[in-house]
């Protein structure tokens, strides 16, 4: 490393370390500089930000109420057309067969999305967040994806704030935040030609954190964005909590979620080149350092595998993700069977790492400290005994 390259990486870090808000140009050139000195910085930060000694996770479901989809991203390998044979749409005892599922092992939030299926109306909608507020009271529903919201706007004529008041009435707590990928629309016209575009997705999530409901900020890599891409991205993010937290009495992004493109089953596959865990990780500990207004930094285990996920908690995460129960989109891309995770997987990944583990919310909130020696004795009455971090 020359004396002029050796300057500017002790100049960034050094920037970084202090929690300066970095440029777009330093936070480009942390892409340039040796992982562990970045790493070490954004584990600084992230002791720093959160309580240092405990990792969180949450206990939920996901739920796909339908698999039909006109949209035909690329990277998708989960969506069908309304003529194939396995496609679906979930009716109101199918899903509540899933959550009473949830309801059993303490689960507190769905998370519930779907293609965006031109053959249902608002009333499906609307009817089905009924049911669950009525029949499934202790469940907290985020659902429907900035790009499905576009989908109601377009379809049942009424207006962003009209529709997001329709479905608050009818008990929508928060919005999931899909959709996101690289909010770079020349990434994304490559990668889904159809895909909501990056102003509409902010335009949708801003005002859905106008109006109180819950948001978390999203990235995938591996589509072949460049290092410039890639901080754009991050800089879009940041630049909207500022808004929320100036003007929504603080209601912004709760956490920010990162994993790689998975491309086995898709029409990407051999066309974009997908990421690596050292790509994941360089990028997760840029994130936390990038972001200096986003508290929680979430590790994916679906699909980087427990042990990145794990390795992510000294890269700037502080959160494992939820237990899922139910995981469709991403596994059917990448070919795999990691589509939930037990309760005990999570408290030994981050008891493994050295840290506490704690349960939360979904606005990571700890709603319980749950007893480590008890779910980690293996016992015979313990079902999840012979299960070990590196299953699936």
């Amino acid at each position: 490393m020359t004396a002029s390259a050796l300057s500017v990486h002790t100049g960034v870090l050094d920037k970084a370390a202090r929690g300066e808000r970095l440029n777009a140009a330093e936070i480009e050139a942390l892409y340039h500089l040796p992982l562990p000195d970045v790493a070490a910085v954004a584990h600084g930060l992230r002791l720093q930000r959160r309580d240092p000694q405990l990792v969180s996770f949450l206990i939920d479901r996901n739920i796909n109420y339908t698999n039909i989809c006109n949209v035909g991203c690329n990277f998708c390998a989960f969506y069908r057309t309304r003529r194939q044979d396995d496609s679906y749409t979930l009716d109101h005892e199918q899903i509540s067969h899933k959550i009473r599922e949830l309801e059993e092992v303490g689960g507190t939030r769905i998370l519930l999305q779907g293609g965006v299926n031109p053959e249902l109306g608002l009333d499906y909608y609307t009817s089905l967040l009924r049911h669950v507020k009525a029949n499934h009271p202790t469940i907290r529903i985020d659902a429907f994806s900035p790009e499905e919201v576009l989908f109601m706007e377009k379809t049942f004529g009424l207006s962003l704030d009209e529709l997001l008041d329709t479905l608050i009435e009818a008990g929508l707590d928060g919005l999931p935040g899909a959709g996101g990928e690289i909010l770079e629309d020349d990434v994304r016209a490559k990668a889904a030609p159809a895909r909501i575009r990056s102003a509409d997705w902010f335009r949708i999530i801003d005002a859905a954190q106008r109006k109180g409901l819950y948001t978390i900020s999203t990235m995938v890599i591996g589509f072949g964005e460049t290092y410039a891409q890639r901080t754009a991205h991050l800089l879009q993010i940041r630049e909207q909590q500022d808004r929320a937290h100036a003007q929504y009495q603080g209601n912004g992004f709760s956490g920010f979620a990162m994993w790689t493109l998975q491309t086995e089953h898709t029409r990407l596959h051999g066309k974009a080149p997908g990421a690596t865990a050292h790509e994941y990780l360089q990028q997760l500990a840029i994130a936390r350092i990038a972001l200096d207004n986003v508290p929680n930094i979430q590790a994916s285990w679906p699909a980087q595998g427990f042990k990145v996920a794990q390795a992510a908690l000294y890269y700037g995460a502080n959160d494992l993700g939820s237990t899922m129960l139910e995981e469709n989109v991403v596994s059917a891309a990448a070919g795999h069977d990691r589509h939930r995770v037990t309760v005990r997987e999570l408290i030994r990944i981050a008891v493994d790492a050295g840290f506490t583990p704690v349960i939360r919310n979904s606005r990571f909130e700890i709603i319980e400290r749950p007893d480590v020696d008890a779910y980690l004795q293996r016992t015979a009455a313990n079902p999840e005994a012979d299960r070990a971090v590196g299953a699936g």
